[in-house]
């Protein structure tokens, strides 16, 4: 990849603002630099909002709402085909993007962009599909209408993990609805959801519709958004305790809210799988992303029986990784996204070696440019370790044994997190008791990758509220209301 091709997309991101249909620098003299993970170098500085500016984003989205939500769903599917057709057209441009602000290698960036396209795809079918009903009351004094109506202007806060997938699972919905935005990018990889916003511009989204604000003070701006009577929706995606504070700001306002939480996935592989297919999901479900994907399989819970094949198996195949910058050929792990990051996986690993589990491969920083961490395999990971309990967000496959049924599933429910967990069996009727006994919102049964814009994505317990993408995405953003009528015939 030329540095002249990597130069000329970073110039072409806007650096402003973007509220009321206007690209703006914002009260503050201050930037939000960006860096390439990668090799630690500073890439672009954009616009820093205030919570001023943040409020100005709001005004436009409130402004723009009575408009938008009469605007004719057939319309409203209509612009967001015209998205989805204009990311075809620069899905390198954007794929190279994401690889360049956040770190992934550029074929799974290209995945992301295929993936993130289809929220746009399947939303824009869904806008004209949302009913409502209309009948006789039990007693036949009247008749009753069932309406659905857009919830409002909408905060959405997305994560740095999947910079144009959860933009596109969050903006899509909203817009299908009749809903105007207010977007908020994470400061870390904040130029793929300014890239999206200048496509959805030109592909005819009016002014005030869809409103961006970057920031590298998020709770200042996001606090005063979240409290203004105006403001009728909230949609995150990242951790749990985030989650947990604004769930407590939008309590005053009885705000509608979707929340995408933290997970710790259990990968559950009983004595009859078929250890090549398993080996196969294990890769897929861990270290996809490098690891830093809230449906990244935590935990491998395998029979004791076939623990140590598998940790074999799932260990020749990591070492074999390329490992670098993602634009390079042959990388299949990028950089971390940050120091913090590589200090973290390294803390879980020496914790859980220092308790007894045994190190199979990687385990320490890589000593280059950029925030790089070995991928690891650790087995006979002792109950107790910090691994089990906490969401790693990096390439760290941890094994542990086990010996019957019942204490697989105690082991893959003993946590507070309830995202999704993966399954390995032969055996139909044990995978159904799975489906019936595992405590998440999401399932693979014999699969690695669960996520797709048609299903319902979203967990249980502290994993988080309401569902993104599927038949139920868009009703996230529509309230019900009911009409009675006298009878006509009285």
């Amino acid at each position: 990849m030329s540095e002249n091709r990597e130069r000329d997309l970073l110039a072409a991101v806007p650096d402003s603002l973007f509220i009321g249909g206007e690209w703006r620098r914002g009260e503050r003299e201050s930037t939000v630099k960006v860096y390439d993970p990668a090799t630690g170098e500073l890439i672009k500085e954009i616009a820093d909002a205030s919570p001023a500016d943040g409020i100005a984003a709001l005004d436009a989205a409130a402004t723009a709402f009575e408009t938008w939500s009469r605007t004719p769903s057939r319309q409203r599917a209509e612009i967001l085909r015209r998205a989805f057709d204009l990311l075809q057209e620069r899905k390198e441009d954007f794929a190279l993007l994401m690889t360049l602000e956040m770190g992934k290698p550029l074929a799974e960036a290209r995945g992301e962009v295929a993936y993130g396209g289809e929220f746009l795809r399947w939303f824009s079918e869904e806008t004209a599909h949302v009913q409502g009903r209309y009948g006789a009351n039990p007693e036949g004094t009247g008749r009753m209408i069932v309406s659905q109506h857009a919830v409002g202007p909408c905060f959405l806060i997305t994560p740095w993990n999947f910079p144009l997938a959860m933009a596109t699972r969050k903006i899509a919905p909203a817009l299908a609805a009749g809903c105007t935005v207010v977007v908020k990018p994470a400061e870390l990889t904040p130029l793929t959801t300014l890239a999206f916003a200048k496509l959805l511009e030109d592909a005819g989204v009016p002014a005030g519709v869809v409103n961006v604000i970057t920031t590298s003070t998020s709770g200042a701006v996001s606090e005063p958004i979240i409290r203004d009577p105006r403001l009728r929706k909230l949609s995150f995606t990242g951790s749990t305790p985030v989650g947990q504070r604004l769930l407590e700001q939008a309590s005053q306002g009885v705000l509608r809210t979707s929340m995408e939480l933290g997970g710790n996935a259990p990968f559950v592989v009983f004595d009859d799988a078929d250890l090549d297919k398993a080996v196969d999901g294990a890769i897929a479900a861990k270290f996809r992303n490098i690891g830093q994907a809230c449906t990244a399989a935590n935990r491998f819970i395998v029979h004791r029986s076939v623990a140590d094949e598998f940790a074999r198996r799932v260990t020749e195949r990591v070492e074999a990784f390329g490992i670098g910058r993602g634009t390079e050929d042959g990388v299949t792990i990028g950089p971390l996204i940050d120091d913090r990051a590589v200090a973290k996986a390294q803390s879980l690993v020496a914790d859980a070696v220092g308790r007894g589990a045994s190190l199979r491969t990687g385990g320490s920083p890589i000593d280059r440019p950029g925030t790089f961490f070995e991928p690891t395999v650790i087995s006979d990971v002792p109950a107790g370790s910090d691994i089990l309990r906490e969401e790693i967000f990096g390439p760290v496959l941890a094994i542990v044994p086990f010996d019957d049924e019942d204490d697989a599933v105690a082991l893959a429910n003993s946590t507070e997190y309830g995202l999704v967990s993966y399954v390995y069996t032969e055996n139909l009727a044990r995978g159904q008791r799975m489906i019936e006994r595992l405590e998440t919102g999401m399932m693979g049964l014999n699969i690695g990758v669960v996520s797709n814009a048609a299903a319902p994505f979203g967990g249980w317990k502290l994993s988080g509220l309401g569902r993104e993408g599927g038949a139920e995405g868009i009703h996230e953003y529509l309230q019900t209301k009911y009409t009675l009528t006298p009878n006509p015939f009285a």
